[in-house]
């Protein structure tokens, strides 16, 4: 899979005129950005240049509830999220309630920072982390990749991001389990062994499996997939 330029941004979020329109691709910035050392990063700041850093985090102030992230160089709105998507959310935390331990953290919304651009991170809806990951920032509320075992996404109106953006960036961070919650398929993707910009190894479970999760997030998981689409619902 090749990386995108392009952001999924819900335009109505900008107070446009008219009814609410899907969520459509807009490109927030006009050139690549190279890779920046923390030290320019800092240099930057010193000079009283905003960075996209700081534009996506003025951006989280001024509509609260929505999630903002950069992906490949662009920030990322996404709407808050519809009733069933945190019913789904509440049924999965339970479900991994064994992962919570004296060595691993079950989280919801947690930062983690990727090393594909300058100031790329993602919010994952929910995520299994080493019990020290507070002590590993990266930048700001923000932590290293390193210290994330597993991310999950429960897909809403971002399908495309879940199912593709962030399939390419958990993988060049090398978090090892990815999981979707595929609203729109009726299904749940597991994804391991990232190598370069993909996970090697991708399974899909449908409605009557139960999917079994690699012991290395820090517990022995098996999900039931037939009560999560139940919770979660369909949504196109």
């Amino acid at each position: 899979m090749r990386a995108r330029t392009h952001a999924w941004v819900n335009t109505h979020a900008y107070g446009r005129k008219g009814a609410a329109r899907p969520t459509m691709m807009v490109s927030t910035t006009g050139r690549q950005e190279a890779p920046m050392s923390a030290a320019a990063v800092e240099r930057s700041c010193d000079h009283g240049e905003p960075t996209l850093l700081d534009e996506a985090e003025e951006l989280a102030e001024r509509i609260p509830g929505y999630r903002v992230e950069i992906l490949g160089g662009s920030i990322v709105v996404t709407p808050p999220p519809d009733l069933r998507h945190a019913r789904a959310l509440t049924g999965l935390t339970l479900a991994f309630s064994s992962a919570e331990t004296e060595e691993t953290l079950v989280v919801q919304g947690v930062g983690v920072w990727l090393p594909d651009g300058p100031f790329d991170h993602a919010i994952p809806d929910l995520a299994i982390v080493d019990a020290d990951a507070e002590r590993h920032p990266v930048e700001k509320t923000y932590y290293d990749p390193a210290a994330f075992r597993m991310v999950l996404e429960v897909t809403s109106t971002n399908y495309l991001q879940d199912i593709r953006t962030k399939v390419i960036a958990y993988a060049i961070a090398k978090i090892p389990v990815y999981v979707i919650v595929d609203r729109k398929k009726q299904c749940l993707h597991v994804l391991t062994e990232p190598f370069a910009n993909e996970f090697n190894n991708h399974r899909i479970y449908t409605s009557g499996d139960r999917a079994v999760l690699p012991t290395s997030i820090g517990a022995e998981i098996e999900l039931d997939v037939a009560d999560i689409l139940k919770r979660a619902g369909r949504r196109s």
